[in-house]
């Protein structure tokens, strides 16, 4: 039983720090979005990506959301 407890804690505490990391992963990439040189297509999948992973982020789908913003970033990282 104690095992049980201590997963569910586990699983409780890596859902709660997925989801305050999501806003801190948009917001760093609306501010390298701002000064980022890109071709319009370039710009447009990254906040397409970024638009995603707000919207799973909102829906409760932080580990998801985590994924595609950090692929936006690694796109950013790549362009600029």
């Amino acid at each position: 039983m104690r095992y049980l407890a201590a997963l569910l804690l586990t699983v409780f505490f890596a859902g709660s720090a997925l989801a305050g990391q999501c806003p801190s992963l948009v917001s760093q990439i609306d501010q390298q979005l701002q000064s980022a040189q890109l071709d319009s297509e370039t710009e447009a999948s990254i906040r397409a990506l970024r638009d995603q992973g707000e919207s799973l982020h909102n829906q409760g789908k932080h580990s998801e959301s985590v994924k595609v913003l950090r692929e936006a970033l690694d796109k950013l990282d790549t362009m600029s």
